[in-house]
């Protein structure tokens, strides 16, 4: 049955957090006060930036970053939850998803620092162990096996849209739409008893415009592509993705994947390991994985041709429709 609503008023609050801005859209009843549950959502992404944010030399994260090989270091509950996932998600994909590329990242100019050819030649050339075997965990405590430098960037950010979805649903509120920088986290349904509506994203630098619609209920979706974030080396654009086979960024990948899965931070990095493995691997290790995922990729005349894995994107093409004409 239809869970019907005119009179409830639409609240739509955001927020900076993590170099972006967060987002919630939820309906309330009219005499509904936002202030005291846009405060709760902002420190809810404020604790996971301080947390796990590379650009804080104090954050959590840079205090594990700067601790000795094997010594046991005590880590709060959301980081702890976040490296436990990274790994979990790290050995189910062949290390193609890897936490532990945080000295390519800088090296590379994705982090705070401009890209140093110094570090490159470091990164490209260090013998590695993926995290999911230079890192240990014991309850809320790491150590590392092996000298490694962590970075978060594709899965903090999909696990700080789930925390703004458990502090809606902390402040009684199950219906809603929440995410950050296009990550998002649909909750419940609409007041008019349909599914919230989500564009995924047509892979040009140039201009946001949607390529499909998807319609989601208590699912999250996050898209990893080539074309927001990148540097240029010698006339060539190269993503922030960062291939652990070789130190540096992806040379060869789809335009952009896209993930539907239970949370967003499980979405955000699965996308980024099928975007290292590539269409033909990476759809293969989905299926295999019972994942929901579209893949995205350029042909001659650059337009993106949809490769879609899964029940969400194959089996059920009413769920994701065209964007055109809409």
């Amino acid at each position: 049955m239809s869970k019907m609503s005119t009179e409830r008023a639409r609240i739509a609050l955001n927020g900076p957090t993590m170099g972006t801005r967060w987002s919630a859209l939820f309906f309330a009843e009219p005499d509904f006060d936002p202030a005291p549950i846009r405060a709760a959502l902002q420190a809810a992404v404020e604790e996971v930036d301080g947390q796990m944010s590379t650009w804080n030399a104090g954050s959590d994260l840079m205090r594990l970053n700067a601790a000795p090989v094997g010594e046991w270091v005590a880590v709060p509950a959301h980081l702890a939850a976040v490296l436990r996932r990274g790994l979990e998600i790290g050995r189910a994909s062949g290390g193609a998803f890897d936490i532990g590329m945080g000295d390519a990242v800088t090296a590379w100019g994705f982090g705070p620092g401009d890209a140093a050819p110094d570090g490159i030649r470091a990164a490209m050339t260090a013998s590695r162990r993926p995290a999911h075997e230079a890192l240990e965990m014991d309850d809320a405590r790491v150590r590392k096996a092996a000298p490694i430098a962590l970075d978060l960037n594709g899965i903090a950010k999909g696990y700080g849209v789930d925390r703004l979805a458990e502090t809606l649903r902390d402040h009684g509120i199950s219906d809603g739409l929440v995410g950050i920088d296009g990550e998002m986290r649909a909750m419940g349904f609409r007041p008019d008893g349909e599914t919230w509506t989500i564009a995924v994203e047509a892979p040009d630098a140039e201009r946001r415009t949607p390529h499909s619609i998807l319609a989601l209920q208590d699912a999250a979706v996050a898209t990893s592509g080539d074309y927001r974030h990148w540097v240029e080396v010698q006339g060539r654009r190269l993503s922030h993705t960062m291939d652990p086979r070789r130190g540096a960024p992806l040379i060869a990948s789809p335009a952009s994947v896209t993930v539907v899965a239970r949370t967003c931070a499980e979405a955000d990095a699965w996308a980024t390991a099928l975007m290292v493995l590539g269409p033909d691997k990476g759809a293969t290790l989905a299926r295999r994985s019972g994942l929901d995922a579209l893949f995205l990729l350029r042909d001659d005349t650059a337009s993106a041709r949809g490769v879609g894995v899964g029940r969400l994107f194959s089996e059920e093409p009413a769920a994701i429709a065209s964007a055109e004409g809409r």
